[in-house]
């Protein structure tokens, strides 16, 4: 956490200085930013930068705390479905909404799975459980796995599913692109079926 300092800072110039942190850390990656160039590029003396931090990896988890509020912002709450074809509905607006910010943050993309997986993640997978119990709550997702496993797999799943659609968006194929959606929604039927009714996942599928 920042050190005090850092908090009586004038709001501008918190999000400046780690605007300045977060393009280091996306564009080299936590391992190779250099410290002393982050608190050069934002203008800040090397006195003054441990007043506000205690080093280099304070400042990383202050930057990855600030890309994992943004994205959960960026999904809003879940708010249950009443019914199968609501809760896809739910699902990919939350998926759209999330790749939304994505496209236009390529540096917080640079940094989401490092930001989810700090070790305080339940902001995080409080999304992703709440889905799954609304989803099992429908009959739409399996029972028979541990809850804490299969919420992490979703979650896994749909950031390798924007992921996928956002290099689509980059290399200008949209076509296939505009096929996310659809493509989680297959990966997530196989993962949430028991496989009880004989057709892996169709049923859940079709539920829209």
């Amino acid at each position: 956490m920042p050190l005090p300092r850092f908090h009586r800072l004038a709001d501008d110039r918190q999000g400046h200085i780690l605007d300045v942190a977060r393009g280091h850390f996306a564009r080299h990656g936590p391992g190779a930013a250099s410290y002393n160039k982050i608190i050069e590029s934002a203008g800040v003396s090397k006195t003054a930068a441990y007043q506000y931090f205690d080093g280099k990896d304070d400042l990383l988890a202050t930057v990855l705390d600030g890309v994992r509020d943004r994205l959960l912002a960026a999904l809003g709450p879940w708010e249950p479905a009443a019914s199968g074809p609501a809760f896809r509905a739910r699902l990919e607006g939350g998926s759209r909404a999330l790749l939304a910010h994505l496209h236009k943050h390529p540096e917080d993309l640079a940094l989401a799975d490092l930001a989810i997986g700090r070790s305080d993640e339940a902001q995080w997978l409080g999304w992703f459980e709440a889905v799954v119990g609304n989803g099992q709550a429908l009959g739409l997702i399996r029972t028979d796995i541990d809850r804490s496993l299969l919420v992490a797999a979703t979650a896994a799943v749909l950031r390798a599913a924007d992921a996928w659609t956002l290099a689509r968006l980059r290399s200008g194929d949209g076509q296939h692109a505009e096929q996310g959606a659809d493509q989680a929604w297959l990966l997530l039927a196989a993962l949430w079926s028991d496989g009880s009714d004989g057709n892996d996942g169709r049923e859940t599928r079709d539920a829209h």
